[in-house]
């Protein structure tokens, strides 16, 4: 197997997880200010791996596995450390919403995928526009404090919200989309 660039850059996504998770919990003034700055690069990654791969057609079986893992891995860390450091009913609702999307869309792609039909369940706009909605919420509340008299957690919080809410929608599309196929396939049992 050889690695490409963008599979590279989504190792290190996955590598970048336990660093976020230390700064995040050191005790010094810039943590948040660290924690924040290793997600963005991560979020960036994930835009950068996915550019390289399509504009040089550096594709590759394991890094199309590996980039939906990173990106989920990613993101359920960002998620486990806010909601445990601001736990709230609505911070859990959402971070769990968030969360069970992710594994339900991804066994229904697996499912699809045992199927041969992949394709039925490719990413969508609005899972692109979820997925960028959600990089700023988390980037937000990682960085936790006001800047500039924003109060930048809150903009997050509001954020992640409008996240949560278009990853049921996107879930709902993914379901929609490949609904005649699963029934299809029970009634051939």
């Amino acid at each position: 197997m050889t690695l490409t660039i963008p599979t590279w850059l989504t190792l290190a996504r996955i590598a970048l997880i336990p660093v976020l998770v230390v700064v995040y919990y050191l005790d010094y003034r810039w943590t948040n200010v660290a924690a924040t700055a290793v997600f963005a690069v991560a979020s960036i990654t994930d835009w950068l791996d996915g550019w390289i791969a399509r504009r040089y057609k550096l594709f590759s079986r394991f890094g199309a596995f590996l980039d939906p893992v990173a990106d989920k891995l990613m993101v359920s860390t960002a998620l486990v450390i806010t909601v445990q450091h601001h736990h709230t009913v609505w911070m859990a609702l959402w971070a769990s919403v968030i969360i069970g999307r992710e594994i339900a869309v991804s066994a229904l792609r697996e499912w699809m995928a045992e199927l041969g039909l992949s394709a039925k369940v490719a990413v969508a706009m609005v899972g692109k526009v979820k997925t960028t909605v959600q990089m700023i919420a988390l980037g937000f509340l990682l960085y936790r404090e006001p800047l500039l008299g924003i109060p930048v957690f809150l903009i997050g919080e509001w954020l992640l919200a409008a996240s949560a809410l278009l990853t049921l929608w996107s879930g709902f599309q993914y379901l929609r989309a490949a609904w005649p196929a699963l029934i299809e396939d029970e009634e051939k049992k």
